[in-house]
């Protein structure tokens, strides 16, 4: 009898808590991410033009698709070190994905480059990490409110439409220019 009422309240406990453990799309935006597939051609690049607001997916010269885009909270000049603010320049490769990131989707280079951590070393400063292309995140969702173009810390976010896109799109290793 009291195994009996042991297994019965192990399977409610059990019940409750994944009743608990669902999406968290409330943190997230409107709706969950979706996980789309992609058998078009190979993205090659990917081309950031921060003076344009703009971020273009591109097999060979062809350009594949095309998004608009917010930047860092101070969106003019290279990511010199953590907290600034700025979005990195240059050349990155994907190197990472994060299906479960609070802004929807996300994918990520690899800044920092050696090259950075030397310039922020230099400086006496940590060159910041984790810059990834993202959804809107609860952020961004309060930024748009706001009426705010550039509002991450150094990350290009699109909508969340677009970085299912993009992720399904993208494959470790393509190469990231971001120009001024």
């Amino acid at each position: 009898m009291i195994r009996a009422i042991r297994a019965t309240l192990g399977v409610v406990f059990l019940t409750i808590l994944a009743a608990c453990g669902g999406s968290d799309s409330a943190s997230t935006g409107p709706a969950a991410p979706r996980f789309l597939s992609y058998d078009g051609p190979k993205v090659t690049q990917i081309v950031v033009n921060k003076s344009d607001r703009m971020m273009f997916l591109l097999n060979d010269r062809t350009v594949l698709k095309a998004y608009k885009i917010g930047l860092g909270n101070e969106p003019i000049g290279a990511k010199q070190f953590e907290g600034d603010g700025k979005t990195p320049e240059g050349i990155f490769f994907v190197d990472r994905y994060n299906p479960r990131s609070q802004y929807h989707l996300s994918v990520g280079i690899n800044y920092p480059r050696p090259e950075d951590e030397a310039r922020a070393m230099a400086a006496g400063r940590k060159p910041g990490g984790d810059i990834f292309f993202h959804g809107r995140g609860p952020d961004g969702w309060k930024a748009l409110r706001e009426g705010k173009e550039d509002w991450t810390a150094g990350c290009i976010a699109v909508e969340d439409s677009d970085i299912e896109e993009i992720y399904a799109m993208v494959q470790k290793g393509t190469q990231v220019v971001i120009n001024p």
